[in-house]
């Protein structure tokens, strides 16, 4: 059995329950998460601020993801780009947040990275 740090479970729960309620295509990966991921009452407010920030994130990246880049115009490339980014540095903190709350040693930190 291979360690994977509880930041990381909560994370991928959160994005496997995203994808479910966009496509309902991923139900094994899903249960697989649930399974091993307890959402305990005491972290359940940010877990829940965790999903509404890959919500978010997923929003921004649909026509990114679906080939339609070519009908948004630079700009709106780049503003999403850079929003994407603050998404994903307020995804650290609230998993990090969920880290100290559990009392988990485990955290996630960027350096020289463009999510700083």
């Amino acid at each position: 059995m291979s360690f994977f740090p509880v930041i990381e479970l909560f994370d991928r729960l959160a994005i496997a329950e995203v994808k479910w309620e966009k496509t309902m295509a991923n139900r094994e990966e899903l249960e697989w998460y649930r399974n091993h991921c307890d959402v305990a009452s005491n972290v359940r407010e940010l877990y829940e601020e965790l999903k509404d920030i890959h919500r978010q994130i997923w929003a921004l990246e649909t026509e990114l993801k679906s080939g339609r880049e070519q009908e948004l115009a630079l700009e709106e490339i780049g503003r999403r780009a850079i929003t994407i980014r603050d998404k994903n540095n307020q995804r650290i903190k609230v998993k990090n947040a969920i880290a100290e709350q559990l009392g988990d040693a485990i955290r996630e930190i960027k350096r020289d990275h463009l999510s700083e």
